[in-house]
């Protein structure tokens, strides 16, 4: 019969072990496996004219080779610039709802500049509704020597006129939640993600508007995940 007092020790003994060897290093290895970008970004993006953006739902840590590679693997088309031939190009689009797949997004700011990068998928011929995303490249890189581009992705459920200044614009699903999913699910899909994984409580604020006057609603997750290496051009 162990006498009490060392049953007690031994538990205590028994839970130190478990906690400062094994739960400890685990949390530890979590954190360590979070690239430095995700924690130093904001999690908001910013119009031009400095209302909140849309918000930030995922990261993905590659190169811009990796990056541009895997997305068109995943039936995702970068963006053209936005110019006035475009501009044209878009409402023409949209009026005889002919297909523009590469149509331009409007410009959100993360890190004081615009987006390094923006892609979209369409749906259907009708170019008022689409899924895209801007990714901003973080000057931060992982051990690898890696940047992440963190992104902001929505969907375009249909044009009018935004309710903050009247303008013509595309207006976002709230369910931003769904769209990060969908862009995660493409690229898994494809091929093109090594590992990923899921940042609880990433968004302080789980609803909000953007700076059309949009309402979004999200469970404050960030969903990170690694490229798989591409080191040919796309």
């Amino acid at each position: 019969m162990i006498p009490y007092g060392m049953r007690i020790f031994l538990a205590f003994l028994a839970t130190y072990l478990f906690i400062a060897y094994g739960f400890v290093p685990f949390l530890w290895s979590l954190y360590d496996h979070r690239h430095p970008a995700i924690s130093a970004s904001p999690t908001l993006t910013v119009t031009s004219d400095g209302h909140p953006g849309d918000p930030i739902n995922l990261a993905l840590i590659g190169s811009e080779t990796d990056l541009k590679h895997v997305m068109k693997a995943a039936g995702w088309f970068e963006a053209d610039p936005l110019n006035i031939k475009d501009d044209f190009k878009i409402v023409e689009g949209t009026v005889l709802k002919r297909p523009y797949d590469t149509a331009p997004v409007s410009n959100l700011f993360l890190y004081g500049r615009k987006e390094d990068l923006a892609f979209e998928q369409p749906v259907g011929n009708d170019p008022r509704k689409r899924h895209h995303v801007r990714f901003w490249k973080s000057e931060q890189l992982d051990a690898n020597g890696q940047p992440g581009w963190m992104g902001a992705g929505t969907y375009d459920e249909r044009v009018g006129l935004s309710y903050t200044t009247g303008q013509i614009t595309h207006h976002v699903d709230a369910d931003i939640d769904r769209e990060r999913d969908h862009i995660i699910e493409t690229l898994q899909a494809s091929g093109g993600l090594v590992d990923q994984s899921a940042i609880e409580n990433f968004q302080p604020k789980h609803e909000g508007r953007n700076g059309g006057g949009d309402r979004w609603f999200t469970d404050g997750r960030l969903m990170s995940a690694t490229l798989r290496k591409e080191t040919k051009s796309p």
